[in-house]
């Protein structure tokens, strides 16, 4: 892989010259530096104190596993937006069919006039989803309102309410799925009332709970069948490998036997892959990783290279429920969105990309292994493919009480962000450090970033 990419976007502007953004991290500023400082009083002016940043800096240009600020600080970028530049910032190849696509037309709504770009990704999704049944899809805008729009339609097919989710989850900041999150601050504080007829069961947790995939799939049965009913359930939505609850794995089987006892009961079972799919996990999407073919399969983030695309994929009988009208909206498959799509797709099969995930995950695995024998604050390493994390521990607990060390967390994100690296925090507790970086990213640039975490915990 290239350790210098070019910025696309500027190199096709006749009147602009090449912008490089070499792959390296470069501090030259205090962090945030001067220009993003003013920039920041600028924003504290003009918008809303409810839309927070992890870290003050500005950034005016992005390639590769590279964003550079408004002071030409270089950070590795080991969030890709939360797992949404994929395949890399302003990737040649994504940038080149959104600008195609802006100049031929840029909207006429897919429920008016409709056109072959929708259509094209639809077959893509058709085709790269888990399962060999016939399939359909619907294409919208967001992560929450493919959520929104997979409840609706399981709703309709089943004729019945209820929604399960399982603990820990993370699903969005509507109405519907702020009442689907497991943790209450600060995406539902204040905002009630909430959707109702929304349950929450016990999931596979395996470094807490300690249950095989069996005994953990007992368990939520137990609480669907008992708190809910199988007859009032529409659908159980679950991320194959839980986002902002931390990034918990379930015990081999679990989803599977849940996935068994949906279709027996008549219930459509969703995996929410919007932060776990198009090839993050080294497969296209983490449900492949346990033999799991859901009924609905919830697509955003990394589907169009950064531009706002969402679909809800699956069964077409269920797909088909819906009446003419009922699905659909006025942005709903841009067209612009759905060519970064379609490239985002040929750039994953070009690139070898499900490779890349899995070199990453060896690649990453191996120094975080390196530093938990260095440091007892590191309670697990858990993940697939680009998308890793750890959970940090009190010292001396990590195989008592594995009490939350979110303090940890907090210091060692911090002094990442003052020496170059953005890093993600995660979980319930505030105490789970995750790696989302781009496919782009380079060993090199892994072993670096690895190594200010290094120095990090070296000065708690």
């Amino acid at each position: 892989m290239t350790d210098t990419l070019t910025d696309s976007a500027a190199a096709s502007a006749p009147s602009s010259p090449v912008y490089t953004v070499t792959q390296e991290r470069k501090i030259v500023t205090a962090i945030p530096g001067p220009r993003s400082t003013e920039m920041h009083q600028r924003r504290l002016a003009a918008v809303s104190s409810g839309v927070s940043s992890a870290l003050p800096v500005y950034i005016k240009k992005a390639s590769g596993a590279i964003i550079v600020d408004l002071d030409d600080n270089q950070f590795i970028d080991l969030g890709a937006g939360i797992g949404v530049t994929t395949v890399g910032h302003s990737e040649s190849s994504v940038v080149t069919a959104a600008t195609g696509q802006l100049n031929d037309f840029v909207h006429t709504l897919f429920t008016i006039t409709p056109y072959e770009e929708y259509v094209r990704v639809a077959e893509l999704l058709a085709a790269h989803t888990p399962g060999s049944f016939a399939k359909k899809t619907v294409l919208i805008n967001s992560g929450a309102e493919a959520v929104e729009n997979g409840v609706k339609i399981a709703r309709k097919y089943t004729g019945r309410r209820a929604v399960a989710v399982l603990d820990h989850a993370y699903h969005g900041r509507t109405v519907l799925t702020m009442a689907m999150n497991y943790k209450a601050a600060p995406y539902a504080t204040g905002y009630g009332p909430l959707a109702s007829d929304v349950y929450h069961a016990p999931n596979s947790y395996p470094y807490h709970d300690g249950l095989s995939g069996a005994e953990a799939a007992a368990r939520t049965i137990a609480y669907l069948e008992k708190v809910i009913g199988a007859s009032d359930l529409a659908c159980l939505v679950v991320e194959p490998i839980q986002g902002e609850g931390g990034f918990m794995v379930p015990a081999e089987g679990y989803l599977p036997l849940l996935q068994e006892w949906c279709t027996a009961n008549g219930v459509v079972m969703i995996a929410d892959e919007i932060q776990s799919g198009m090839a993050r996990t080294g497969a296209y999407f983490a449900s492949e990783h346990f033999g799991w073919e859901p009924d609905l399969v919830l697509v955003a983030k990394g589907i169009a290279g950064g531009m706002p695309l969402a679909a809800v994929t699956g069964r077409a009988e269920i797909l088909d429920a819906s009446q003419p009208g009922g699905l659909g909206g006025t942005f709903g498959g841009n067209p612009v969105a759905c060519a970064a799509a379609i490239a985002v797709f040929e750039a994953i099969e070009r690139n070898n990309l499900l490779a890349e995930g899995q070199r990453i995950e060896k690649t990453l695995r191996a120094g975080l292994s390196t530093l938990a024998d260095k440091y007892d604050i590191i309670g697990e390493i858990r993940g697939r493919g680009a998308m890793i994390a750890i959970e940090l521990v009190q010292p001396g607990t990590q195989t008592t009480s594995k009490a939350p060390n979110a303090a940890a967390v907090t210091a060692i994100a911090a002094y990442a962000a003052q020496h170059g690296v953005l890093l993600l925090t995660a979980g319930t507790y505030g105490n789970v450090l995750r790696f989302l970086p781009s496919l782009a990213v380079t060993d090199a640039l892994l072993a670096d970033a690895l190594s200010v975490i290094d120095d990090a915990m070296a000065a708690l």
